[in-house]
């Protein structure tokens, strides 16, 4: 049916594409009106001319008679210029009513698909002289693009294209090309990614087709639980870094950031730490645990471990052996009242001696552990830093916790006036 008609607006013009034509009048019972008055003329029913396909475009559509459409597109990475559906015109001579459409590698636009293409201006051609050319991929957050070189070819040194990692000219740049080599492979972390190209006045080559495709940005492992450690860190997307650190007693093993590296497979640039106790060492903290080494699994092989720990001068060392399982035959704790292993001896403990607390007089003490014993065991000794005090009153050397180091030792003195400070 060509249409249907009612009213009093005036139809357009008809045409037919037979050599015959069906009219139907049809009038109710109701209101009488003036009705119709047409014409009609006899028009041949040639074609109009077969339409011309693009050079990197397709063509849809092999009828070419009256109000016939024939419709164009163009292959990945080249923009249709014109119309991409042209009909067929009635008259007495048959024509297009717009002339075919172009295909046309431009310069610069947004590409917002999830896989496409893009050229250098002109290309299979040669790109033109003094040409600066920004294209930017938009893909949804949380993909990245894979980009692929396909063919490349620019004047070395003076023509080339960057590829940068986000959507401005200070994002992190992936690569810079120029010459007749094919670039390895990309992989962009952003959602967002340029590809600028300048050719300079001089020489004009094919330039370049690269194809992308998006990809998932998945999140590196959790590196959580961490055993005797915390991590510190807003994500695990790539570029993203966490850090790790240790409980008390223990001693970080690895690297203590770890960054979320881009690639299709989401991976730490370093192996995950671990937190250990370590076999003896330097302690300058005010408070703390020592602990055996491997805590809380128990101590394997036969080992002495030193540790000294070290407050500021005018303080002692309180420690509680508040932990003590170690085999009863071989294995003890040595604790001396000084730096060396020459110092006044505090003791010599074993399990039996569980619980106990010992203070220094001095503001180092050295602790070594050794064992014989074919069997493991473990142990926790906790240390705070105190003041030392003559009582005057009992004549006995007394210990008071200090939190803030001198201060609280220097308030002592002045507030309790029966007490006397041993520096």
């Amino acid at each position: 049916m060509l249409g249907s008609f009612s009213g009093t607006t005036v139809p357009a013009l008809l045409n037919s594409t037979s050599n015959q034509l069906y009219l139907h009048f049809y009038s109710d019972i109701s209101v009488s009106a003036a009705g119709f008055h047409l014409e009609y003329k006899t028009v041949g029913l040639s074609s109009c001319p077969e339409p011309a396909v693009p050079s990197n475009g397709v063509k849809t559509g092999e009828r070419y008679l009256v109000n016939d459409v024939v419709s164009f597109q163009c292959e990945p990475g080249y923009a249709l210029q014109g119309h991409a559906h042209i009909s067929c015109m009635p008259g007495t001579v048959r024509r297009w009513n717009y002339p075919p459409p172009l295909c046309i590698a431009q310069c610069g636009g947004t590409v917002e698909e999830m896989e496409g293409v893009i050229l250098s201006p002109g290309f299979p051609g040669n790109y033109p002289s003094n040409m600066d050319c920004s294209w930017k991929i938009a893909l949804p957050v949380g993909f990245g693009a894979h980009i692929q070189f396909l063919n490349f070819s620019t004047e070395p040194n003076h023509d080339f294209i960057e590829i940068r990692n986000g959507p401005y000219e200070t994002s992190r740049m992936m690569g810079r090309f120029s010459g007749s080599e094919l670039p390895s492979s990309l992989l962009s972390t952003s959602h967002e990614t340029t590809v600028y190209f300048h050719s300079d006045h001089s020489q004009n080559r094919p330039g370049f087709k690269l194809e992308y495709q998006a990809y998932e940005l998945q999140e590196c492992p959790d590196p959580e639980p961490f055993a005797n450690g915390i991590v510190r860190g807003a994500g695990y997307n790539v570029g993203q870094s966490v850090t790790f650190e240790c409980l008390p007693g223990y001693q970080l093993t690895g690297h203590p950031v770890l960054t979320c590296q881009h690639g299709t497979n989401r991976n730490w640039d370093h192996p995950l730490p671990k937190c250990e106790v370590p076999c003896g060492g330097n302690i300058t903290s005010s408070n703390g645990t020592v602990y055996s080494p491997g805590f809380p699994s128990p101590y394997s092989s036969s080992q002495d471990c030193v540790w000294l720990i070290t407050v500021p001068i005018g303080h002692g060392i309180r420690l509680n052996l508040s932990l003590l399982q170690t085999e009863p035959s071989g294995d003890f704790i040595t604790i001396w009242d000084g730096p060396q292993q020459t110092a006044p001896r505090l003791g010599i403990f074993t399990r039996s001696m569980a619980k106990k607390a010992v203070h220094s007089s001095s503001n180092q003490v050295l602790l070594k552990f050794h064992r014989d014993a074919a069997t493991g065991g473990i142990f926790a000794i906790a240390f705070s830093d105190h003041c030392r005090y003559l009582n005057q009153k009992s004549g006995k050397l007394s210990f008071i916790r200090s939190s803030t180091l001198g201060q609280v030792c220097e308030t002592l003195y002045s507030s309790l006036p029966h007490l006397r400070l041993n520096f």
